[in-house]
């Protein structure tokens, strides 16, 4: 008798040896039902591990958020979502062994989200029955296999069952490459050796149709993506800024600490500025550090005594590091669009204080922050003003209540049940 084969089994048949390889990255990137299967063994896990259900709140509205939490993300607006008056929030993340360790409220092993048929229909059932709107991440399946990782049945299940929905994307999902390439001459997607461009290329177009054809709310995280999708809203992103907070101001020292930590070296072009940083340092002009797989919770602290965080360089967007360098009032550099900072004076009014830098200005930058301590000084303390008014969570609450004070007014009920 032929072996039928798991659900794992089919994701894995799919895919490309060189997404295999990359596996680490991958799983941070690429569509659920390419990621969930790298590194993930038979489908075996213990009843131990089947998490409970999460408590729905007993706010009048009541919001899930699932199921990646790239960054903390998912769990920080879940937070401010519950700045607005009557809301209780939730988020949920399916996890691997080696994530970063941000925090989350729901959070359930990669194997259960995907073989545990229990804990599939429980999740539902808690959802469906109990909150009353869900945003679903970067295009991702919620459910694990229960509607065999189909996004558009899951939503309607859930529209069913009366939930409004809404769509986030965080970046990759949605970002085209053939479209970046044509405004930034230090695209990443220019780069013919990097196997996963033709894998990113098909899914921003897949999933920019799947968005079209579920007709819900859009949410993006970065400005950027608003060229992706023009009829989005930028949901900012957020953190505590008192975790970040210090009294000691940068540039203090005569060699100032740069640090730089890529989530991914290729997208934030460590590769192209990597030379002239070591020669700055072999120099004596600065004392550069590269952090790579550093847990979450140490980061604070690293960011903290450094004087410049260096961020990206080839995506023109400022992201979740760009906004901790600020909160921790440190100068933050990086290549960011003029569209991204046009966006941010239109929506807060206040000009984005990131230094803006490419790989081929990056040292000439740095020689002029050192040549004039107390200006870019003044930059950093914008920073830390910047993140308070805009990344707090206060405008990502706001740019979330139009859709939490909206019912789902599209239930037909009945016909999708798992």
């Amino acid at each position: 008798m032929r072996k039928q084969r798991t659900f794992a089994d089919r994701l894995r048949a799919r895919m490309p040896a060189a997404v295999v390889a990359a596996a680490g990255w991958v799983l941070r990137i690429l569509p659920r039902r390419l990621s969930d299967a790298i590194g993930v063994d038979a489908g075996h896990f213990s009843p131990a591990e089947v998490p409970p259900p999460p408590v729905v709140p007993s706010a009048p509205v009541r919001l899930y958020i699932a199921p990646v939490n790239f960054a903390g993300q998912g769990y920080e607006w879940a937070r401010a979502a519950e700045r607005v008056d009557g809301v209780g929030a939730i988020d949920m993340q399916y996890t691997i062994k080696g994530s970063f360790g941000f925090p989350t409220d729901n959070l359930v092993p990669v194997n259960v989200f995907l073989h545990s048929r229990e804990w599939q229909r429980r999740q539902f059932q808690t959802v469906s029955a109990g909150f009353s709107h869900v945003v679903i991440e970067a295009e991702r399946s919620i459910f694990g296999g229960l509607y065999h990782g189909n996004v558009e049945r899951e939503v309607a299940a859930l529209r069913d069952a009366g939930v409004a929905v809404a769509m986030l994307s965080h970046g990759s999902d949605l970002r085209l490459p053939s479209r970046h390439r044509t405004i930034d001459r230090w695209s990443p997607f220019h780069e013919q050796s990097w196997e996963l461009v033709p894998v990113l290329e098909a899914q921003a177009r897949r999933n920019f149709a799947l968005l079209r054809r579920i007709g819900a709310p859009v949410f993006v995280s970065t400005p950027d993506l608003l060229l992706d999708y023009p009829e989005a809203s930028w949901l900012p992103l957020a953190l505590d800024p008192s975790a970040w907070k210090t009294a000691n101001e940068p540039l203090r020292r005569s060699v100032p600490v740069v640090v730089h930590a890529p989530s991914s070296a290729v997208v934030k072009g460590t590769h192209l500025i990597d030379s002239a940083l070591r020669r700055m340092d072999a120099k004596g002009r600065i004392s550069y550090h590269r952090i790579e797989g550093v847990p979450a919770t140490e980061i604070p602290a690293l960011y903290r005594d450094a004087d410049i965080v260096l961020e990206q360089f080839r995506i023109g967007t400022y992201s979740r590091a760009a906004v901790e360098g600020m909160a921790a009032g440190r100068i933050v550099v990086a290549h960011v669009h003029d569209q991204v900072r046009e966006h941010v004076v239109s929506a807060t009014g206040r000009q984005l204080p990131v230094v803006q830098a490419t790989p081929d200005t990056l040292e000439q930058v740095l020689a002029d922050i050192l040549c004039r301590r107390d200006y870019y000084r003044s930059i950093a303390r914008d920073g830390v003003e910047f993140v308070a008014e805009v990344h707090d969570g206060r405008a990502s609450a706001a740019a979330l209540r139009p859709f939490l004070l909206t019912a789902n007014r599209a239930s037909t009920r009945g016909s999708t049940q798992p």
